[in-house]
């Protein structure tokens, strides 16, 4: 039988490790590895899912310039893709992202086959939320 390593977390580089967990605990309902809640000031902080799974963490970089895609000459280097049972529900996070300060990129909510939304976080990374 052949072993596999397992996805323990994606990192994502960021200026400010605070701003950006903090969006993400905020809209996914993660909670901080202990030792790294606020007020604790890290240059690394990680996210823990409360039902399991892969982790978030924040590694922090001097500069990031923010990604321009889909229409501009930075791509994205990574998205994370998030997933909700119904339009409603893809309605219902739309404007919970907005107002922990996403930015919509694309609205394709009104796709027949795969309606989405796709987003900027506060550091400039892509990221969808989808019906499936």
């Amino acid at each position: 039988m052949e072993d596999f390593p397992e996805l323990r977390q994606t990192v994502l580089d960021c200026t400010d490790p605070r701003e950006l967990a903090e969006f993400y605990r905020q809209l996914l309902g993660l909670h901080y590895r202990p030792g790294d809640e606020p007020p604790a000031t890290r240059d690394w902080l990680v996210l823990r899912n409360p039902h399991g799974g892969p982790q978030l963490a924040f590694q922090q970089v001097d500069a990031l310039p923010a990604a321009t895609w889909p229409d501009g000459p930075i791509p994205q280097q990574l998205h994370l893709d998030m997933t909700v049972p119904t339009k409603a529900d893809l309605d219902a996070q739309h404007e919970r992202a907005m107002a922990l300060g996403a930015l919509l990129l694309r609205d394709l909510s009104d796709d027949p086959d795969e309606p989405l939304r796709v987003y900027a976080d506060p550091a400039g990374h892509p990221f969808c939320i989808f019906v499936v």
